[in-house]
């Protein structure tokens, strides 16, 4: 644990125990050692604190989380893990007792949390309207103004710049993907979300979409060259536009780094989505949005091998559109072209942006 000094700890100790604490030995703490293969690899690095208290012998270990691969990249993983050890440990009958839950600030002070019960972000308010607007407008019929199309044009061009940032580690690439299929937020969690059977979704149906998104994994998985900065949930919700084709988003979701078919997927697949409400298919304004976004992505950026991967991530939207939690007043139709869309996307080797209607009319 390095960069623990003992003034600091003992002012952490004297506050969390009070009277007087002198802390008399740090040991780092080692896995025992059995027969057969050593276990070579650990979450964390714990040490032994031994201390007195108005000169009473106390000891305590203190535990932190290494950052690497299991899922704790990010240091908001690694805050999930330890806020559940200390909620958890006390709960079980002869577990070693939490005394505390904390955290190292900027300076290595130790800071307490143990009173903690929710925590809150705090984001600063953005003047606009949401993009969901400029949506609904077209839907109900709106003509498709050259400031629609500026507009279509400026989001893209943004993800080209944000997804020209490379990132260097791999495994949030295979992570990603991962995710992907397996989180509750994604692919897994929103197929649980359904019910028993909605119409014609059964549990069948799900099964299979999940069977299919399976083996893209493996398919993507080794693609690790493709991690990019990425905003992680473009969709008309989180954009706000302000005068002209100013905008701002909002709601970054699920990590920095990811696969930029997950934003492109996520914008073109809403334009798909209010198309199939208005037209029963790709049509009119937003035929035209859908096509241009995908031409002008792959012309700025250079990606042809998006359409490679497109496939599960348009999986994740339709699963979200369709569903009967998130959107409970949508026709049963439009959810059958979603899903006709989406079982034939996940069929194709490639996604060919030019024959979208050809996948929801696909028997």
């Amino acid at each position: 644990m390095p960069g623990l000094r003992t003034e600091r700890l003992q002012r952490y100790l004297a506050g969390r125990f009070g009277g007087e604490v002198r802390v008399t030995a740090i040991i780092p703490l080692g896995e025992a050692t059995a027969s057969g293969a050593a276990k070579e690899y650990g979450y964390g690095h714990p040490v032994k604190v031994d201390f007195t208290v108005d000169g009473e012998q106390r000891a305590a270990v203190l535990e932190t989380t290494t950052p690497g691969p299991f899922g704790h990249e990010h240091m908001a993983d690694r805050a999930q893990m330890i806020l559940w050890d200390y909620g958890a440990y006390n709960a079980l009958p002869e577990h070693a007792r939490a005394l505390d839950v904390g955290a190292f600030d900027s300076d290595g002070n130790l800071v307490s949390l143990r009173n903690a019960e929710e925590f809150f972000l705090l984001v600063e308010h953005v003047e606009g309207a949401g993009y969901i607007r400029d949506i609904a407008r077209l839907q109900g019929g709106g003509e498709l103004r050259d400031l629609d199309r500026a507009r279509a044009d400026a989001l893209c061009d943004y993800l080209a710049r944000i997804h020209a940032v490379k990132g260097t580690n791999p495994a949030l690439y295979v992570r990603r993907v991962r995710e992907l299929i397996g989180h509750g937020e994604c692919i897994m969690g929103l197929s649980d979300s359904y019910p028993d059977r909605h119409g014609f979704i059964t549990s069948g149906l799900l099964e299979e979409v999940e069977q299919r998104c399976l083996a893209w994994r493996w398919r993507l998985k080794k693609r690790t060259h493709r991690l990019r900065q990425v905003h992680g949930d473009f969709h008309p919700f989180n954009l706000l536009f302000r005068e002209g084709t100013d905008f701002r988003v909002l709601d970054r979701s699920r990590g920095e780094w990811g696969e930029p078919a997950d934003d492109v997927t996520a914008l073109t697949g809403n334009y798909l989505f209010a198309s199939l409400q208005a037209h029963g298919r790709l049509a009119g304004p937003f035929d035209t949005l859908f096509r241009r976004f995908w031409r002008r992505y792959i012309e700025r950026t250079g990606d042809l091998e998006i359409l490679e991967i497109a496939a599960p991530f348009f999986a994740f939207r339709c699963l979200v559109m369709a569903s009967p939690v998130w959107y409970p007043s949508l026709g049963e139709e439009v959810r059958r072209k979603l899903f006709s869309f989406m079982l034939s996307v996940l069929d194709a080797p490639r996604f060919d942006p030019e024959r979208a209607n050809g996948y929801i009319d696909a028997p």
